[in-house]
């Protein structure tokens, strides 16, 4: 069975920068998708369409077809104030907060200068060549609920 819309794909991955650095791995079969409904970055998902079990390849995603190019205008300083925390912040700590067109979005705290906080919105492999080294191990038809709820579930199903 081919990898295509509609269809459960099972894998083992390695992703690295170009420099050789792991950024992320899941080499026990265990990640799983639902091809076709966004669950994964286009340019990977580009490439495994057609593939079947025991494939193995080679992809190099853009950032283009990745996190996308880095925005300098998602990078600005903003005043202490703006976070209500009791805990202390970091640099490289998290938050969720509504961006310019209302969507949610992850901003990081890029420095800390006083009482200024420079903020970054831009997803953190934002620019970067991601280099997936892949195996398939599975693939199979998604179940009707699995289409509905648009992912993958666990083989007892899902609850919401």
């Amino acid at each position: 069975m081919q990898i295509e819309d509609k269809k459960i794909a099972t894998m083992n991955y390695t992703l690295t920068t170009d420099d050789g650095e792991v950024l992320d791995q899941s080499n026990d079969g265990s990640f799983a998708y639902l091809h076709g409904a966004n669950n994964i970055i286009p340019g990977l998902e580009n490439a495994l369409t057609g593939k079947k079990a025991g494939d193995q390849l080679n992809v190099k995603v853009t950032p283009a077809e990745g996190y996308g190019e880095r925005n300098d205008e998602m990078v600005q300083v903003v005043g202490r104030e703006m976070f209500e925390t009791e805990d202390g912040i970091e640099v490289g700590m998290q938050f969720h907060a509504e961006g310019p067109d209302g969507h949610p979005i992850m901003i990081t705290i890029a420095a800390i200068d006083g009482d200024d906080i420079t903020i970054d919105g831009n997803h953190p492999l934002a620019g970067v060549n991601l280099n997936f080294d892949v195996s398939i191990v599975d693939v199979r038809d998604a179940s009707e609920e699995e289409m509905a709820h648009g992912h993958v579930h666990g083989p007892d199903g899902h609850h919401h």
